[in-house]
């Protein structure tokens, strides 16, 4: 590998910081934001390729995440040599995959609206986090919603692309939101997708396998931001994050659970159909004030991930020079 090139696997790390600090200041782009409109086009995809089994799903998953990734690997190999232009694009990409901000920011507005009992506010902003249907949720409720939402989505929109970036530059963080917003589009279960959106779902699963794993340990470590005792994060994580029927969601929302001391999971109402989720921690229900803290522990955890990411990305430079 040339110089220029080792260099330029250098220049992901600042590319990922600095998209990082691109999202904790101004977080997601106001107007034309790529993954909306990654989406339509995703979109009009899905319509031309639809059928109600999974191997119409799996060429559609095939395709619309496979893009994603030729253009990242197209535009790493054209920017080897040239290390600025490559932390440009970088930083870019990192800002537009990260939710960060925005995700914190909700968080802290919905406390804003239980703590002045507005529940009206409230109900209409739940769809911001979440695709709960929130026309019969008291504050708690809602609140709880919010803490599972934020717990999982530091995972989806934090830690899980700032990994990928870490591990595969531009293709990584291009291909991990492909992935990731397929699984919102289409993973979901319903009459249309049971099917079709297996293979969306499934890729989304193996792609957060490790992030959501991280995401729990990162809890149970900046617990002390909320005046969480560790050890006592760690019992919760290992005793109830298997009991979720997520295989990734559970591994956030315990350790989220365990870290602010409330009880997390019971009766959820989507629209058209109802699941009952085991209770995860120990503790009262979530109030406002709780939402206020869960974006506290969300932050810590960003920031934690941001200089692992930024780690890997040196150290696949580092093994780049040595081959």
């Amino acid at each position: 590998m040339g110089r220029g090139s080792r260099v330029a696997r250098r220049a992901d790390a600042v590319g990922i910081v600095v998209g990082y600090l691109l999202d904790t200041v101004f977080g997601d782009p106001r107007r034309f934001h790529p993954v909306a409109g990654f989406g339509r086009v995703t979109g009009a995809l899905e319509q031309r390729l639809y059928r109600p089994n999974r191997r119409a799903g799996a060429v559609f998953t095939l395709i619309a995440a496979g893009v994603p990734v030729a253009v990242g690997a197209g535009l790493s190999l054209a920017t080897r040599r040239c290390p600025p232009a490559r932390a440009v694009l970088v930083a870019a990409a990192t800002w537009t995959v990260l939710g960060g901000r925005t995700l914190r920011w909700e968080s802290r507005v919905m406390a804003g609206h239980l703590e002045r009992g507005d529940l009206d506010a409230a109900r209409g902003r739940l769809n911001h986090l979440c695709g709960r249907d929130p026309s019969a949720l008291d504050g708690f409720e809602l609140a709880r919603a919010t803490v599972e939402s934020v717990a999982e989505n530091t995972s989806d929109a934090v830690v899980a692309p700032l990994l990928w970036g870490g591990v595969a530059g531009l293709p990584g963080l291009l291909g991990y939101r492909a992935a990731n917003t397929l699984d919102a589009m289409v993973g979901h279960r319903s009459p249309r997708y049971a099917r079709f959106g297996t293979p969306s779902a499934r890729l989304d699963d193996v792609l957060n396998f490790v992030p959501a794993r991280l995401t729990g340990l990162l809890t149970i470590g900046v617990a002390p931001v909320v005046r969480g005792r560790p050890g006592e994060v760690l019992r919760v994580w290992r005793r109830d994050r298997h009991d979720h029927p997520s295989p990734n969601a559970g591994q956030c929302e315990s350790a989220m659970a365990g870290a602010l001391g409330v009880r997390l999971g019971g009766r959820n109402v989507y629209f058209g159909r109802t699941e009952t989720r085991p209770f995860l921690g120990d503790g009262p229900r979530p109030s406002a004030a709780h939402l206020r803290k869960a974006a506290r522990v969300s932050g810590a955890v960003g920031l934690s991930a941001v200089a692992i990411a930024a780690g890997l990305a040196l150290l696949r430079a580092s093994m780049g020079r040595r081959r």
